[in-house]
């Protein structure tokens, strides 16, 4: 049974379902889903989950994202990338310490109200659903987590544009947090360019395939057990891995290894996936069981 996943480099004006188009044209399985969505704009890491793997899917969108991200200031859009069109331009002036002063504000948990061109759903439809026809409705701010914003180059003239790296957790726009910088100046922003260089450990540069390259899937192919690096993982006995693949229960010994309130690995005397539990005290409680 073949199942895994790949870490693909998107290229720009291409959709996250479009790679996953690809992946199954390249590999001939249906069964293809991605853990987290890249705009059409960016570029970088999508990762790819092939055949029954896809119920992984959710501890891989739960790891940190990092992002390479260019903004103008001083220019908004409705979409706030790019891709959308202008809806005002007024110069900004501040010095590279000041910028400085504010990214350090939006370090750790803050507020973020979502874009209108998001995938969110307001009554029953996507809020982007909903831009495409003119319609703006409320939006509640949420909590995300940033967990590192560094301030790269930054450009000169009344529209600078401005070069950051962004590590934040699920459920960020980056487009909203380019404009929340801007606004804590006093004027507004929109991307031009993002990239996504890794989501957890799985980053472009070590495990990345091109699209151009997807003939050759089976060379960049990560195990389950590769893919899911960044859980502490639990090696159990022949005896045990037995219990795991029924979905069994257990009360304390070997499967409550790992540190308490946490979701673990548990990998086969092989070293194999095969089940994926959460730890809670002295207990531990399937969550994935891959069928063998």
């Amino acid at each position: 049974m073949t199942r895994g996943f790949l870490v693909v480099d998107k290229p720009g004006g291409m959709t996250s379902n479009d790679v996953v188009s690809r992946v199954k044209r390249a590999t001939g399985i249906k069964k293809v889903g991605h853990a987290g969505t890249l705009d059409p704009l960016a570029t970088g890491v999508v990762v790819v989950a092939v055949g029954p793997v896809t119920r992984l899917i959710r501890f891989i969108q739960e790891q940190p994202k990092e992002y390479l991200a260019t903004a103008q200031f001083g220019v908004s859009t409705d979409t706030l990338d790019s891709d959308g069109a202008v809806l005002s331009r007024e110069p900004m002036e501040f010095s590279e310490e000041e910028l400085e002063a504010v990214a350090s504000r939006f370090v750790g948990t803050v507020l973020q109200v979502p874009p209108m061109v998001s995938a969110l759903k307001h009554q029953g439809r996507r809020l982007y659903e909903l831009a495409r026809q003119g319609v703006v409705v409320e939006r509640e701010a949420r909590p995300v987590e940033i967990h590192q914003l560094e301030i790269g180059a930054v450009g000169a003239g009344p529209y600078p544009e401005v070069e950051f790296r962004v590590v934040c957790g699920k459920g960020t726009y980056v487009r909203s947090l380019a404009d929340d910088l801007a606004a804590a100046l006093g004027g507004s922003a929109h991307l031009t360019a993002l990239r996504r260089t890794r989501t957890g450990s799985l980053d472009v540069e070590t495990h990345g395939v091109e699209i151009g390259d997807l003939g050759e899937w089976e060379a960049h192919f990560l195990t389950p057990a590769e893919a899911l690096g960044d859980l502490p993982a639990v090696t159990v006995s022949e005896e045990t891995a037995r219990g795991v693949c029924h979905g069994m229960q257990f009360v304390g010994g070997e499967m409550v290894a790992a540190p308490d309130h946490s979701v673990v690995r548990v990998l086969d005397q092989e070293g194999d996936l095969i089940a994926v539990y959460r730890r809670d005290g002295d207990q531990a409680r399937p969550e994935v069981v891959l069928a063998s």
